[in-house]
């Protein structure tokens, strides 16, 4: 899993029990977990379903949903954005895979503010999710947007209020990039978090923002597109404002590619 400064992308998981192995043959398959690959394997699922007639059903329930139905061996397949460690894949007699990359957006409500146009970096973004930025016309992002007029609007923090490994990937990246954050939050699944409105799944934020004016929630890139959301820019190490796009979440996948085999020698 890789959280970049350009753009925020991770490797879903797909983790299977030993058992299941005997039904790929069988008519149907059940899944859940995380809702961010939702849209993928709906895809994917209906693809298999004319190709052979078998079935697949997945229901998008989160992560913690996912891992808890799959030692529980209620389903034959969970997933995960946040993977699981070895002693624990040991000890349930699992195994995981990497199944698809994708990546997590800011989506944004700002009467007047089209996709792409408003500018964060790493340490306003984790003030606003920390509660500190109230406004959307705070000094610290009118810094970041010179010549936009920002309106002076309470700003809506929409997170998850479930167990989540969106809100891994989110949480985890602003530790990277925010002191007050790693030392007072930190990165998990489930955090206790400052403010903010929850929402059940990436489509549960997206109702979030879809709705309510001056909100900010992050989602998955296809539930940004599916819901005609606009989402925000965020700043590269080098000062760079940097769009989420396919060719981005690509190159930060196989960026932490290359750093996996780098620090461990294995491909």
């Amino acid at each position: 899993m890789n959280v970049m400064r350009t753009t925020v992308a991770t490797v879903v998981a797909a983790t299977l029990s030993m058992s299941a192995f005997s039904v790929f043959a069988a008519a149907s398959l059940t899944g859940a977990g995380a809702t961010f690959p939702a849209p993928v394997y709906a895809k994917w699922a209906d693809t298999y379903n004319k190709e052979t007639g078998n079935k697949v059903n997945y229901q998008g329930i989160g992560s913690s949903g996912g891992v808890k139905q799959i030692t529980a061996n209620t389903v034959d397949f969970g997933a995960s954005d946040a993977p699981l460690a070895d002693d624990k894949l040991a000890q349930e007699g699992l195994f995981q895979f990497p199944t698809v990359i994708g990546g997590v957006v800011l989506a944004i409500n700002l009467p007047g503010v089209k996709s792409g146009e408003l500018v964060l970096d790493g340490k306003t973004l984790g003030d606003i999710y920390l509660g500190k930025i109230k406004k959307w016309d705070d000094a610290a992002i009118a810094k970041l947007n010179p010549g936009m007029k920002l309106p002076s609007q309470n700003i809506a923090v929409v997170r998850r209020a479930d167990g989540s490994g969106t809100s891994f990937v989110f949480t985890s990246y602003l530790a990277k990039v925010n002191e007050e954050w790693k030392s007072k939050i930190g990165a998990g699944s489930t955090v206790n978090w400052p403010t903010g409105l929850g929402g059940k799944g990436n489509d549960g934020i997206a109702a979030f923002v879809q709705r309510l004016p001056g909100s900010i929630g992050y989602v998955e890139y296809a539930y940004a597109k599916q819901n005609n959301l606009a989402y925000t820019k965020l700043l590269s190490a080098d000062g760079k404002p940097v769009s989420p796009t396919e060719d981005n979440f690509a190159n930060a996948g196989e960026r932490n590619r290359l750093e996996q085999i780098l620090c461990t020698g294995s491909d």
